[in-house]
């Protein structure tokens, strides 16, 4: 079979997680993280930076049973970028002074700050160095690395500044996710859905980073819950999907045809396209251009 690849403008969407107390979350990702609420009827809220474009969907479920940290598989953190170091210098400051216990890498290619929700949900925020400054490894890997971040430059960059909430121009940078089987997750991931592989740590680290149009990367995969690790119960907290945006109804047509040309079973609904990963993870698949309302 032809090997496919997602158009170079593919980015990512929305992503909806699941929640024990919507009203503490909502607290939390406004007055910690930043967002506004766009919307919310019936358990659900939408969550926005520019007022606009949904960047996360969180969804109240009764009895809901707090999933602990590297213990199934899906969510290991879903990861917001920011357009500017300032805005992440901004981002810092404010999760020191609310006393939010952060880790902290730079990658090389980013700079990013990791943290987690009320529910355990992996939260990055995180800027991205510009593409002229990363660099690659023979076999055309892209470099990452896990390095101390220079503190005491971030926060310079809100010296002055007020902090006011995430900027315009915030946006859905990648999602990480627990899989039980590298293997699976990439022939699903790369050979179907079209990602392309950036990094291959499977043998460092069990680890694997896929993107399209030459992003360090959309999507990260491991198994440090655990090879095998079971799903998440319907109860549980973490994610229900993640988003891939493509440029225009042709890639999107192409896509679903690969996707199921690789025996993917995709549901249809209006013009969203639904598929879930061998680990049960789902995916919506839709026009950058389409913005929904609540569902």
């Amino acid at each position: 079979m032809t090997a496919y690849s997602l158009h170079p403008a593919t980015r990512l969407g929305e992503v909806r997680l699941k929640v024990s107390d919507l009203d503490r979350s909502l607290d939390f990702y406004q007055d910690v993280i930043g967002l506004r609420v766009r919307s919310r009827q019936d358990g659900l809220a939408e969550l926005t930076a520019d007022g606009s474009d949904v960047l996360l969907v969180l969804q109240e479920v009764p009895n809901a049973y707090i999933v602990p940290e590297r213990s199934v598989s899906g969510l290991y953190h879903f990861a917001i970028l920011l357009p500017t170091r300032k805005a992440l210098g901004l981002a810092l400051r404010r999760l020191l002074d609310k006393g939010i216990q952060v880790g902290q890498a730079d990658h090389g290619v980013s700079e990013a700050l990791y943290l987690s929700d009320p529910d355990l949900n992996g939260i990055e925020i995180y800027r991205d160095r510009p593409r002229s400054e990363w660099e690659y490894n023979e076999q055309g890997f892209v470099k990452m690395r896990s390095e101390p971040i220079d503190w005491h430059g971030l926060l310079a960059e809100a010296d002055g500044e007020t902090w006011a909430g995430m900027p315009e121009g915030t946006m859905i940078g990648h999602v990480h996710l627990h899989v039980a089987d590298l293997g699976q997750a990439k022939r699903f991931y790369c050979d179907a859905l079209g990602f392309d592989i950036e990094a291959d740590l499977k043998r460092q680290m069990g680890a694997l980073f896929v993107g399209a149009g030459r992003y360090h990367h959309h999507l990260g995969m491991n198994i440090w819950a655990g090879a095998g690790a079971p799903p998440a119960p319907a109860h549980g907290t973490g994610i229900v999907y993640f988003t891939v945006l493509l440029p225009s109804e042709e890639e999107l047509d192409k896509t679903v045809r690969n996707l199921e040309a690789y025996g993917c079973e995709v549901r249809r609904e209006d013009s969203i396209r639904w598929v879930k990963d061998p680990s049960g993870s789902g995916i919506q698949v839709k026009l950058a251009v389409q913005r929904d309302a609540l569902r």
